[in-house]
């Protein structure tokens, strides 16, 4: 029940973030204050920490900030600018820390070691400095490129432009957080919304002797590129950043134990009115460099970081009305329209419900009136309804039994594990029948995750779609441009954009292509998990034949419920006409292994047991780094089957009897060139 509330509340989420992610990072006009965007941020962040079935393209766990604004020139950043997960509570610490400790294979290890640093609400900058030099300056932007406002970073004080430090490294980039202090925003506040709009808006200036009147300060706290970094710690590199001239966060701490990460975030959010900058919680980073480097990174954030932030905020309002929204995978999310309300400095007319069954559980009716909580989140969520305010008259809701969108059929899916049916109630259509289906698909289909087309937003596609310009992906690349140049809001310019940013895309990874596709289930991992294996767009066409879709079944990582999903996107006569229309209008690269000729190349592998101080993740990421490849089953493809303690017998035996070589860790670790 519970997975699919979350899942609901989550997809609802997910579109607001990216409605106020284009009003802040595209337009420069804020629409929710910088604590309300960083709480909406991190209940996304919190959910797919929790349940890692959640997956969507727009996540910011996916995708980090805005596409860099077209008025500033574009450059790649050399190291991605990762955004963070997020804890609210001691459940979220202690399962963040099981997360790594399992993954780190040390269950019996000394406690872990924290860098304690507060967050501050600003805007994330990278300074690249060469020879001491600091030569260029990016803004965060999508987390991938950045805007260059070297200029405008020029202008701040606290920025070092040259460094003379002998162990200064001959490149590096330094990271941090541009801001400004609450007592010089007050000189100020006439001209913009909160401190943070104020630095983000000055750094985005096109003028930097405008910039240079606001006084924006620097405080750094990571480093992305760097070249010869002999330091060995992340308290140790703070301490270091202060030789070199930068400014660094007073209340920054080397913290030991969850008890402890507790005791100092409550000692910090009682002083939080008395520092005279934003704060927002406290992020804690593994203090050891060379256990950063083993856990490394799951999708768009570092397993040995988090953000740990501050308390809730809460309200009471009244329920106008109860929408109902249908999802990119059907389910029907409803969300709650409310008399707008002032929750810490944001005004909210939305709330999520989650899921029928939440509105059951709560007895949520129109007309109530109920507690709305903001914990992190993008939409904020009903906690309870004050049913002493309660109308004699009031009416249960009654949950739509038919898709409101196209009138279908909708059911509840009967959930394997828990032998329940889910909570979340799902329209059937797998393809583009269901109008509100199709329009999120599309939506899907040229994401950032996806195929990332620069100037086709969420509100172009729904407009293309009532034009009837866009009914299928394969629309897109045959757009009549003609046409389009008429509408209002185009012109000859804008146009000529758009197609050139389509073309430009006709290139895509085969990982990509697949995630497009929008199957359920199917997230950038497992697209990447299955690209992988496949190799070529191709192969995975012949997935249209049932008969070879019992190959996925080798692919570790992918299992039943994954493989369901692709014979239900198959089955669907529609996506097999898109399929074959796709691959004749695109060009399908396969994604190249990381190493090509790693000691493992051509090689496969299957684990069984318990590994001696490695964990299976850390196991299956060297192999697949050493150019091996894992696979889930015993067969004539498996070449060894690694045994550790307490192997499957069954598994030992198919191997025997398939003459496969079984070999134990001492033996695999030889094989990369290790000792035990």
């Amino acid at each position: 029940m519970k997975k699919n509330l979350v899942k609901k509340d989550y997809l609802t989420k997910i579109k607001e973030i990216q409605k106020h992610n284009k009003s802040y990072y595209d337009e420069n006009k804020p629409s929710i204050t910088d604590q309300a965007y960083d709480i909406l941020k991190n209940e996304i962040f919190v959910l797919e920490k929790k349940y890692p079935f959640l997956k969507n393209e727009k996540s910011p766990s996916n995708s980090v900030g805005y596409t860099p604004s077209k008025n500033f020139k574009k450059i790649k950043h050399k190291v991605p600018m990762l955004s963070l997960a997020n804890a609210f509570d001691e459940t979220d610490l202690l399962n963040f820390e099981k997360k790594m400790l399992n993954f780190l294979s040390m269950k019996d290890a000394p406690t872990i070691e924290y860098s304690a640093e507060p967050k501050i609400d600003g805007i994330s900058a990278s300074l690249t400095y060469i020879n001491g030099k600091f030569i260029k300056g990016l803004s965060r932007g999508d987390g991938k490129e950045g805007e260059d406002i070297t200029k405008n970073l020029n202008t701040i004080n606290d920025i070092p432009k040259f460094v003379k430090i002998n162990n200064f490294p001959s490149e590096i980039d330094i990271r941090g957080e541009v801001f400004i202090n609450n007592s010089d925003f007050k000189k100020i506040k006439d001209r913009f919304a909160n401190p943070r709009n104020a630095a983000s808006g000055s750094l985005r200036q096109k003028d930097p002797d405008a910039t240079k009147k606001i006084p924006l300060k620097f405080i750094a706290y990571t480093y992305g590129y760097v070249d010869n970094l002999n330091i060995k710690t992340q308290s140790d590199f703070l301490e270091n950043l202060k030789k070199w001239g930068f400014k660094t966060n007073p209340f920054n701490k080397k913290i030991s134990s969850i008890k402890n990460l507790i005791a100092n975030h409550v000692d910090l959010e009682k002083k939080r009115k008395e520092i005279d900058v934003d704060i927002d919680g406290i992020v804690y980073k593994v203090n050891d460099f060379d256990l950063q480097k083993r856990l490394g990174f799951a999708a768009n954030a570092p397993r040995w970081a988090i953000a740990h932030k501050f308390s809730a905020n809460k309200a009471t309002s009244e329920i106008l009305n109860i929408d109902i929204q249908v999802g990119r995978t059907g389910a029907l999310t409803p969300v709650a329209k409310i008399k707008p309300v002032n929750i810490g400095g944001v005004v909210v007319s939305n709330a999520t419900l989650h899921n029928e069954d939440e509105i059951i559980r709560k007895d949520i009716r129109v007309g109530d009136t109920v507690n709305v909580e903001r914990a992190g989140d993008v939409i904020p969520h009903v906690v309870s309804v004050d049913l002493s305010k309660r109308d004699k008259d009031s009416k249960k809701f009654s949950f739509p039994t038919n898709c409101p969108s196209c009138g279908g059929k909708t059911v509840k899916d009967y959930n394997e594990i828990t032998k329940k049916k889910d909570a979340v109630r799902r329209c059937v259509s797998e393809g583009y029948e269901c109008e509100k289906i199709a329009i999120e698909k599309l939506k899907h289909f040229v994401s950032k995750e996806a195929f990332n087309i620069d100037g086709l937003g969420k509100k172009i596609i729904e407009n293309f779609w009532h034009l009837k310009l866009i009914r299928s992906p394969n629309d897109i690349f045959d757009l009549d441009y003609h046409k389009i140049q008429k509408l209002d809001g185009w012109g000859a310019l804008s146009v000529a954009n758009l197609k050139y940013s389509i073309e430009e895309k006709k290139k895509v990874s085969l990982d990509r292509f697949i995630y497009s596709l929008g199957i359920r289930h199917i997230g950038q991992e497992n697209a990447k998990l299955i690209a992988r294996h496949l190799q070529s767009s191709l192969n995975f066409l012949k997935l249209i034949n049932k008969k070879n879709i019992k190959i996925l079944l080798d692919i570790d990582g992918i299992g039943e419920t994954q493989i369901a999903s692709i014979k239900n996107f198959f089955f669907n006569k529609f996506n097999k006409e898109i399929l074959s229309e796709l691959v004749k209008k695109l060009t399908i690269k396969s994604v190249p292994l990381k190493d090509k000729d790693g000691l493992l190349k051509n090689k496969t592998f299957m684990l069984t047991g318990k590994l001696d101080g490695i964990s299976r993740a850390e196991a299956k990421s060297l192999i697949e780094n050493n150019s091996g490849k894992i696979i889930s089953n015993v067969n004539k493809k498996l070449n060894y089957l690694i045994i550790g303690e307490k192997p499957t017998i069954k598994k030992i035996n198919l191997a025997k009897d398939l003459k496969i070589k079984i070999i134990n860790q001492v033996e695999w670790l030889k094989m990369l060139n290790k000792t035990s």
